[in-house]
């Protein structure tokens, strides 16, 4: 693999990580809103799904972003009767986001990020070498 296209292949990563802590961001700033009616549905959690495509110019499997989609899991409901957003019945319905969830997705984004950027600089350095060798 040449290099332009090993660092076509590390910054497509960077790209997809870099939006999959952005969704992840969107959704930790949103764990505690709820809904803006009575009744109605809070903020749902969202998740960045991503693909492997085959770059035709290079011939590199790079990282592209399928979806972002939200999650269909069950919101929380908690019985507060006097709140703004309480349906009929005094329960107010809370994302479906847990805090430890997302720490956890973030720590991971974070460290696929940090691969990618190690991956750049490994394919600078050596070509790098390599000019100084035919120097």
């Amino acid at each position: 693999m040449d290099l332009k296209a090993s660092l076509g292949v590390s910054a497509s990563g960077l790209r997809a990580q870099s939006l999959r802590m952005r969704v992840i961001a969107e959704n930790l700033a949103n764990q505690d809103s709820v809904a803006q009616t009575p009744g109605g549905d809070p903020y749902r959690r969202r998740i960045a799904s991503f693909k492997a495509q085959v770059d035709r110019a290079t011939g590199a499997t790079e990282v592209k972003v399928q979806s972002i989609e939200n999650d269909k899991s069950d919101f929380t409901r908690i019985y507060q009767p006097g709140h703004p957003a309480a349906d009929g019945e005094g329960y107010v319905l809370k994302p479906n986001v847990n805090g430890l969830v997302e720490s956890a997705d973030m720590k991971a984004a974070q460290r696929s990020y940090e691969a990618n950027l190690n991956a750049i600089e490994a394919a600078k350095s050596l070509t790098m070498r390599t000019i100084d060798l035919l120097k």
